[in-house]
Formats: structure tokens, C-alpha cells, sequence
């Protein structure tokens, strides 16, 4: 009888550490996000938001078994640095960036953590990576440039404004490298006979200058290069460009949903899911050296057609049929 219980014992003692080992908690894997805009804005919330489904629909769940290290940049440059400093401090698993100038201040604080950029316009050109395919270093991410854009973008304004005789380009040249669309977009006014003018601007105040003085003559229109900072700063461009009845071709959808007249480009929001994966995957284990650069593969359309009768145009059924949405 004591020799069963003692047998029965030794059972139940085995059984322990399995239990034990059950119950112990997932591993806790840290990742920091350096994100554009203020924490506030609902750009950032629906990037933010696309990001972490991805990743809770691969089996990484913020609280659980991922801790997220958010930090916001706003439009200020200046506070990028420290930012990217004080994630490096924290030895986080991998850094996620947004943009070219933060994906270069966190690659120059540290060369083994691995970083995964999303919407980088070029990275070979911004010196991020060596090389598209096998990229080298500890860096890889998600393009969000198509060089033809710039043409395409003269070519709508174009066909919803057919007066168009005079198109700035406006872009922050401390934010972006704008040269990526610049030879569409030349090649596009030379065919429609359209005069490019550089608008470089670096507040609020230059782009109500540039605004109005392109408003002041008929036959003005306005391309807006993608940017965080024009994103940033979309209500004066908006506002100025509703004022001066500037039509304006915008690359981002919150500019049509903010009242701007016409998006088309890339949509950012599939980036950011897409972005998810390799997360999950340099959490597995793998290089970003032997990630390739990811490009593109969904573009879109919205078109404001309040926007359009305040500036008293009338939409083409070409624009209409083809957009993603029409907003009334």
C-alpha cells in the first residue's frame, strides 16, 4: 500500500515541472517605433493601427509577448536625433522607422540593432542601403516611391485643371528627396506644355508665400511631393491652397479627406501592414542584410469633389471612374 502511494507520488512530482514549465509567461520581445507627426494625429493612429493588427495576426500581441517603445517626432527635425539616441539606449530588438532623415539618424547611433524603415522614398540614394536586393548591414524596409508618380501627378492635375499652364512642386528639401519624381515629372511638362517651378519650403510661412504667388495669375497649379512634413503641415497647404483657388494634386489620402482636392499615390496604410512581416520575421531569426527592399504593389485614388466646385471645376469622368473614392 505505502509502496503504491509512494509510486503514485513520484508520478504527481514528475507532472510538476511540465506544469511549471506551462505556466511560465511568453518571452517579452521589445521594439521601438519612431513615428512621424504628433501622437495626436489620426494619420499616426491609422498607421499605428495597421501595424499592430499585422503583427497581432502573426502572433505578436503588444503587452503580451512584444513591448512597443513608441516615440512621435512631429514635423521637427531637430527632435530626431535625440529620439533616435534615447531608442538605441533602450536595446530594443529591432527599431522601426518612418521617413528617411529618422531611418539615417537611428542607423548612424548604432549598426547591429536591426532597423526595418517604412516609406522611404530612396534608400540606395539616402546611402541607407547598399543595395536593393541584398541590402548589407542591419537595415531593410518598405519604399514607398514609384519614380513615374511625378509624371502621373502633372498628368491629373492637368486633366481636372485643363488651364494649367504653371505647377510648383512643393517639398521641404531638409525632409525629402524630391529628385526621385523630378524627371517624370519634367518629362510630363514638357508634354503638356506646363511650367515647372521648384517650391522649396521649410514653415508655414513659405508655403502661404509660395501659395499666393502662384494664385495670382490664372493657370496656376500645385503638386505636393511626398513628405512628412507637408503632411505635417497640411492644413496651411490646404487652407492656402482653397484661399488662392490653386488646384493641387496631393500624395497622401488624409489631404483629399482634409479637404484637399486630389490624392493618388501609394497606399501608405498596406506599407505598414506589409512592414509587420518582416518584423515578425527578423524576430525569427532573420538578416536584415539578406531582406531585400520592398516596393509598392497598391496605389490609390481620392478625389474631393467639394473641394472642386468651391474651386469651380468639374471633375472628368476619366478622374471619377478610376478613384477609389469620391467624396461629396
Amino acid at each position: 500500500m505505502r509502496r503504491r502511494q509512494f509510486i503514485a507520488g513520484l508520478g504527481s512530482a514528475a507532472a510538476w515541472p511540465v506544469v511549471a514549465r506551462a505556466q511560465q509567461p511568453e518571452r517579452v520581445r521589445r521594439i521601438g517605433v519612431l513615428m512621424p507627426f504628433d501622437e495626436s494625429d489620426p494619420v499616426t493612429a491609422t498607421y499605428l493601427s495597421a501595424f499592430t493588427q499585422a503583427l497581432a495576426d502573426l502572433g505578436w500581441t503588444d503587452g503580451r509577448n512584444v513591448r512597443m517603445d513608441l516615440r512621435w517626432y512631429g514635423s521637427d527635425i531637430n527632435q530626431i536625433r535625440t529620439l533616435a539616441q534615447e531608442l538605441v539606449s533602450l536595446q530594443p530588438e529591432i527599431i522601426v522607422t518612418s521617413n528617411t532623415p529618422p531611418t539615417v539618424a537611428v542607423q548612424r547611433e548604432t549598426r547591429t540593432i536591426p532597423i526595418l524603415f517604412a516609406n522611404v522614398s530612396d534608400p540606395v540614394a539616402s546611402g541607407i542601403v547598399a543595395r536593393l536586393d541584398r541590402p548589407g548591414g542591419n537595415v531593410t524596409g518598405f519604399a514607398n516611391y514609384e519614380a513615374m508618380l511625378g509624371g502621373k501627378w502633372l498628368e491629373l492635375l492637368s486633366e481636372i485643371a485643363p488651364g494649367l499652364k504653371r505647377a510648383a512642386i512643393m517639398f521641404n528639401p531638409d525632409t525629402t528627396p524630391a529628385s526621385t519624381y523630378m524627371p517624370s515629372l519634367e518629362t510630363a511638362a514638357r508634354s503638356l506644355k506646363v511650367v515647372p517651378i521648384i517650391a522649396p519650403i521649410h514653415n508655414d510661412g513659405e508655403i502661404k508665400t509660395a501659395i499666393t504667388a502662384l494664385g495670382r495669375e490664372p493657370g496656376g497649379g500645385l503638386v505636393v511631393i511626398p513628405d512628412f512634413f507637408t503632411t505635417a503641415h497640411r492644413a496651411s497647404i490646404i487652407m492656402a491652397a482653397a484661399r488662392n483657388r490653386v488646384p493641387t494634386v496631393y500624395w497622401g489620402s488624409v489631404f483629399a479627406r482634409d479637404d484637399g482636392l486630389l490624392y493618388y499615390g501609394v497606399d501608405q496604410v498596406d506599407i505598414y501592414r506589409r512592414a509587420a512581416s518582416y518584423v515578425d520575421r527578423i524576430l525569427r531569426g532573420a538578416k536584415p542584410a539578406e531582406l531585400p527592399v520592398q516596393f509598392p504593389t497598391k496605389f490609390e485614388m481620392v478625389v474631393n469633389l467639394k473641394t472642386a466646385k468651391s474651386l469651380g471645376l468639374t471633375v472628368p469622368q476619366s478622374i471619377l471612374l478610376t478613384a477609389d473614392e469620391v467624396i461629396e
